[in-house]
């Protein structure tokens, strides 16, 4: 964490401050700021904050809105979102306020005490913002409080001043005496996000921690019922990887749950919480989508958040945060997220085929990006696509695989390795990383984040095999070389197959414009046949093989009477004028992964014994 007396021009500053100020550096750094939330106009999703910041030294107090946010990595600038901003002294005068740049307003003139008061506006309910309406409101802290340079190692006491009916689900640990709720510094204050409304509570005990379900939905006690045992069954498999749960700072895991029809989906992790949020119901494929949230999410509170990347820590709020790590970070959880779901009985084997490793597999062989750049150079694109804004176009669609994919695909593909090759698994990896770099935890934070080179240190010492972890590193993960996941997979009785084999494709999207029988063409793959033919993003096809495009319909039905390696004659219009081009279809590449059972290829004991010791596994 910052050094606070690092941010003061010097000791001898403080030393010359009048008698009335001065104050020791371990009494500013008691000093806590106090913050009040009120909702006086919430059906227009608006909150009324004020911060008091006391014992202030003399000279302008700088406030500041973050620009980013914990598990966000590009620049979210919450400054745009406060408005009737004001500030008086410890006797109520107003104070001077001026605006050095877009994120922050300077406080001069005070007495030592600073009452900053704004207007927060609100409506977007996620990980990453702030939604505020008549029934509730989910609050991320950095687009929600106001902070001070220089006093982000001060303890913060938050007041919710809340509607009829409403309750709290947060992290921030609760003094019920006064009424609020505390944090021990900046870092985890912006790290805790809050959901403020009518909850519906789930609590039990695991391993001696206490797991809170904190949820705001439309559906039934019985449905947030029967999704509480399933995320039961998710926390023991998260906990077998690893050997048993984290001293959760306060004794106390939330799971932060906001699932009205008003909400946007995400999941965003955090020390002690995760904040989940959906539109999607608590019953059938609803249920099941979320439940992939939640194992994702509950992953992290070791993956990022306990073992965590050098390059991520302190985070800092007044800038992008570039990382070299998430494909391990983030791709690594996106692989296990979905394996908890099966070793927790709520995918099957097939379910587990069709929903997690056909996307991986899917994606790390057909996306252009994959064969291009590694998972740490993916990784380093995070403030560019990360929730980011731009309005140009770009050129992703050939040149990025999300650090997710790629990073879970290179799990998967480890994972496999270490099984068949090594004596050993992917879980007893993960557990020495933590034992060595996630454990052990000061000021709540990782004593000792890790570097790239430290996992592939700890990868040579688990797999008793420095070499491979070497080459495994340089092929892999800063190289791109794709695995070989038709090899991988056989052994588990698991096949890699064309999932619409013989079936002819233009391997594009093409939007239809019903106005002028065409279809306009998005961003074309590299190698795809419209690419090859010369067609680009924003030509529009006006018609193949002389056929009109009346429908969207029409163009599967016309790729439904021909087959790859047919020639089309496609009529377009381009930026040049009118063009025809001759276009040579492509056989559908989308794969898939099944079972050979569905195959009807045999199955061995072997292989089942493999597939049963991976998929049902413990940690060794």
């Amino acid at each position: 964490m910052r050094n606070i007396a690092a941010s003061f021009p010097s000791a001898l500053a403080l030393l010359l401050s009048a008698s009335s100020l001065f104050f020791s550096a371990e009494a500013l750094a008691q000093a806590p700021v106090q913050y009040s939330v009120a909702f006086p106009n919430a059906v227009h999703h608006e909150a009324r904050i004020t911060v008091v910041f006391a014992e202030v030294p003399a000279g302008p107090l700088q406030v500041r809105m973050a620009r980013s946010s914990p598990g966000r990595y590009a620049l979210h600038e919450f400054a745009k979102n406060v408005y009737d901003v004001q500030a008086t002294d410890a006797k109520g005068r107003a104070l001077p306020i001026s605006r050095p740049d877009p994120y922050g307003w300077d406080v001069s003139g005070h007495d030592g005490t600073v009452r900053f008061t704004y207007t927060l506006f609100g409506d977007r309910t996620d990980g990453t913002y702030a939604g505020i309406d008549a029934v509730h409101a989910h609050l991320n802290m950095p687009a929600t409080l106001a902070y001070a340079r220089g006093q982000e190692q001060r303890p913060a006491e938050v007041r919710f001043e809340l509607p009829t009916g409403w309750q709290v689900a947060t992290q921030l640990r609760p003094d019920p005496a006064k009424g609020t709720y505390y944090a021990p510094h900046l870092q985890y204050l912006m790290d805790s996000p809050t959901s403020l409304g009518a909850q519906q509570l789930r609590t039990w005990q695991e391993q001696g921690r206490t797991i809170e379900l904190s949820v705001l939905h439309d559906g039934t006690a019985a449905e947030l019922d029967a999704y509480t045992d399933q995320t039961k069954k998710v926390v023991k498999a998260a906990a077998a990887i690893f050997g048993g749960l984290p001293e959760y700072d306060f004794g106390r895991y939330t799971f932060v749950a906001n699932y009205l029809p008003q909400t946007s989906s995400d999941g965003m992790e955090h020390r002690n919480s995760t904040s989940l949020t959906s539109s999607r119901p608590l019953r059938g494929a609803g249920a099941l989508d979320n439940l992939g949230t939640v194992a994702h999410e509950f992953f992290h509170s070791w993956n990022v958040e306990r073992l965590r990347p050098r390059d991520l820590e302190p985070f800092d709020f007044e800038r992008a945060n570039m990382s070299n790590s998430l494909w391990f970070a983030e791709g690594f959880t996106q692989y296990y997220g979905e394996l908890l779901l099966r070793r927790a009985g709520i995918y099957t084997d097939e379910q587990y085929c069709q929903e997690a490793l056909s996307g991986l597999v899917n994606a790390m062989l057909n996306a252009p990006g994959a064969a291009r750049y590694s998972p740490v150079q993916m990784s380093q694109q995070a403030p560019f696509v990360d929730a980011a804004a731009a309005i140009d176009p770009n050129n992703r669609q050939n040149t990025y695989l999300s650090y997710y994919y790629i990073g879970g695909a290179n799990a998967l593909a480890l994972d496999l390795m270490l099984r068949q090759r090594h004596n050993t698994t992917l879980d007893t990896y993960m557990r020495a990383l933590w034992q060595k770099f996630g454990q052990a935890q000061q000021n709540y934070a990782p004593a000792r984040p890790y570097t790239l080179a430290d996992l592939q240190r700890v990868l040579g010492e688990v797999s008793r095999d420095t070499a491979f972890a070497g080459s495994f590193f340089r092929q892999h993960i800063t190289g791109h070389e794709l695995p070989r996941f038709d090899e991988l997979l056989a052994p588990a009785g698991l096949l890699v197959r064309r999932a619409k084999a013989g079936q002819a494709s233009l391997m594009a999207r093409l939007s239809h414009n019903p106005t002028d029988s065409s279809a306009t063409v998005g961003g074309t793959l590299i190698g795809s046949p419209l690419y090859q033919a010369g067609l680009d993003r924003e030509d529009v096809v006006r018609a193949i093989n002389g056929q009109r495009l009346v429908s969207a319909k029409t163009l599967t039905d016309i790729l439904a009477t021909h087959k790859p390696g047919d020639v089309l004659a496609v009529d377009y219009r381009t930026r040049a004028g009118l063009r025809t081009a001759q276009v040579t279809l492509a056989e559908d590449p989308t794969l898939e992964v099944v079972p050979y059972e569905a195959a009807k290829k045999p199955v061995t004991k072997a292989m089942r014994k493999f597939r049963a010791e991976w998929l049902d596994g413990k940690a060794k």
